[in-house]
């Protein structure tokens, strides 16, 4: 993810960019009353794995899949719709939560009629008909009905919408406004989502466009499925009026899309860096491994949601300024390896996402005659050895209101910088491939990558990691902390 609004440092590093210009329950249903949050014996408990945002997640269970089938009609901003998961007990229980901001209609359990009530506005309890084991598998699908536009959360919102066009996305959460969940990065599923709007408007979402088909008069349904499991943030949706280009460069399959709704000659700018697409995910597979999905791309929005997203396979875009484009562009599709194909275990962990998708750029940058990785390190080493609280929190440990502060970006760079420089160029290449052949398709933390790092380079690198990660103060300026040019390991 990068935001929009701040100044950028270098061109290797813009970590703010801007491509061109630019319900109530229905009859029937069944809740229970008293709406009380405490869990009833046998029950999993609403609260996350996350100390960060504990109304996130939900105990006792792990989705398996989600079968999304929403319809929103622009002109009033009211979806309505209902999410069929396929949920795995993690302990034994006879109910357990989901997250949901929307109001429910009603909901089933293995397509009978369930019990369910709210004990948040945030929070869906529902209860099974029969005591389910752990490891047992229950199918689970929750109707909902209203207009996400006019929910709020605490946090960034996952809803941006206008007259013309809408686009679900959002970090560190999204997935609430427009469908059931189990709401953090922790619980990663597969994905198949079919949006039925007006028969004038493109749908672009995860995966591979599966269908299109009339859905009743003036209304279509476009469907898309996405095999990897991912987190649900990570899930999304752009409906509009949107110029789609489809096809295969390099070999892979790919689908750009740009809204009609931002002028030209933007407009053919964005379609024109969107589709360097294959090119750049082939450039990243020669220093990071093999690329994690079978197909790629980008959407590029009229709306301004403040920043991009690397929303599996193909990232969101805001209309951003052309000059910063290609960096950007590497900057999300990074993430498709770093975040998305191995996902933080908890939002402490975000320099793991935000760090190696910024040394990208610097990687890009410095391929094509811009500064070395080296002297990128050492000039904003030099640039924030006594900047007012770049430093002032340990990288791994920043806090919820600081998971996407520019400083956790910078650092979480150079940390990868500075571990070029302590082990070698080749030794950090080696640490990156590893750590996505080993955690693609689940989750990971900043303890194993400490350990993978050690394991696969064979050096010593506890003072390293406790100077970089977990000491709110800058690393000293010595060999072992890789800041002396040409250490090796």
């Amino acid at each position: 993810m990068r935001g929009l609004g701040s100044a950028s440092t270098t061109a290797a590093l813009a970590l703010v960019v801007g491509l061109g210009a630019a319900l109530a329950p229905a009859p029937g249903a069944v809740p229970r009353e008293p709406l009380d949050p405490v869990p009833a014996a046998g029950v999993a408990g609403p609260r996350g794995p996350d100390p960060y945002f504990p109304d996130d997640g939900n105990e006792g269970i792990d989705v398996l899949s989600y079968v999304v089938r929403d319809r929103y009609d622009l002109p009033t901003g009211r979806l309505v719709g209902s999410t069929r998961l396929r949920v795995r007990a993690t302990q034994p229980l006879h109910g357990f939560h989901l997250d949901l901001l929307l109001p429910v209609r009603g909901v089933r359990v293995d397509g009978r009629p369930a019990r369910w009530s709210r004990p948040t506005r945030h929070e869906v309890r529902v209860e099974t008909h029969r005591a389910v084991p752990t490891d047992g598998v229950v199918t689970v699908e929750v109707a909902y009905a209203g207009r996400p536009g006019g929910v709020g959360w605490p946090g960034r919102r996952g809803w941006v919408a206008g007259p013309h066009e809408v686009a679900a996305i959002g970090q560190p959460r999204s997935a609430p406004w427009w469908f059931a969940a189990n709401d953090h990065p922790s619980d990663k599923a597969t994905m198949d989502v079919a949006i039925t709007t007006g028969a004038d408007l493109d749908v672009v979402s995860v995966g591979r466009r599966v269908s299109r088909r009339p859905a009743g008069p003036g209304l279509v349904t476009t469907r898309w499925r996405a095999g990897a499991p991912m987190a649900p943030y990570l899930a999304f949706f752009v409906a509009g009026d949107l110029e789609v280009r489809r096809g295969r460069r390099l070999g892979l399959p790919f689908t750009a899309a740009v809204s009609r709704a931002v002028p030209q000659p933007q407009r053919r700018r964005a379609m024109r860096v969107l589709l360097r697409s294959p090119a750049v995910v082939r450039w990243l597979e020669r220093r990071v491994g093999p690329y994690p999905f079978g197909t790629t791309g980008g959407v590029v929005t009229s709306l301004n949601p403040g920043f991009a997203l690397e929303t599996q396979t193909r990232p969101v875009y805001p209309v951003v300024d052309a000059s910063a484009a290609p960096t950007l562009l590497v900057h999300e599709l990074a993430h498709q390896w770093f975040g998305d194909a191995v996902t933080v275990r908890r939002w402490s962990d975000t320099w793991l996402n935000e760090g190696p998708a910024t040394w990208a750029e610097v990687a890009w940058t410095a391929s094509r005659g811009g500064p070395s990785a080296a002297a990128t390190l050492q000039r904003w080493y030099d640039d924030r050895a006594a900047e007012s609280g770049f430093w002032d929190f340990p990288l791994a440990d920043p806090g919820p209101a600081r998971i996407l502060d520019r400083a956790v970006y910078v650092r979480g760079a150079m940390v990868l910088l500075a571990l070029g420089q302590r082990v070698g160029e080749p030794g950090l290449q080696r640490v990156l491939r590893t750590w996505v052949a080993r955690h693609g398709g689940a989750t990971a933390g900043t303890a194993d990558f400490e350990a993978l790092a050690t394991e696969v380079t064979g050096v010593d690198l506890d003072g390293f990691f406790r100077a970089w990660l977990h000491t709110p103060a800058p690393p000293d300026r010595t060999a072992a902390n890789g800041l002396v040019p040409d250490v090796a390991g």
